[in-house]
């Protein structure tokens, strides 16, 4: 991964003392089939990347796949979703920047603690998709 790969200009704190940030909010629409489109680009800053991500409008996500078992559900459901759509977007064949998997995690790892996450929620999904994410790693592309 070069920084020229990524989409956004380097902007202030780039390099030294670069903080993760979202940049925009998550403007998305329910399809017919349950999953979601984004109206609009949602745009993060990864310290760990060193650069900005911007996932493109028209992307479609199914949010954080946590199993519909009651009880998971309830703790773990329904909590990261912007997180969830940067690392959705992370896990295509043709995203930019291009990561690794265990890259992938753990900017939804970082994500989650950017939004201010408990350990109690992030720890969890991050093991989740540590645990079951290579069914999904680079099986699609952004645009579908």
């Amino acid at each position: 991964m070069t920084l020229d790969s990524c989409p956004l200009p380097p902007g202030p704190g780039f390099y030294a003392g670069f903080l993760p940030e979202f940049f925009s909010e998550l403007d998305v629409r329910c399809l017919d089939d349950g999953s979601w489109r984004l109206d609009s680009p949602l745009r993060y800053g990864s310290a760990l990347l060193g650069c900005f991500i911007e996932v493109p409008a028209g992307f479609e996500t199914d949010f954080a796949s946590v199993p519909r078992v009651p009880i998971a559900y309830w703790c773990w459901g329904d909590r990261a979703h912007r997180e969830a759509v940067i690392h959705d977007y992370l896990y295509r064949i043709d995203s930019v920047p291009v990561v690794t998997r265990g890259e992938a995690d753990a900017v939804f790892m970082e994500a989650m603690r950017c939004r201010g996450k408990s350990a109690a929620v992030r720890w969890p999904m991050y093991l989740g998709v540590r645990a079951g994410g290579w069914t999904a790693y680079h099986k699609r592309r952004v645009s579908g």
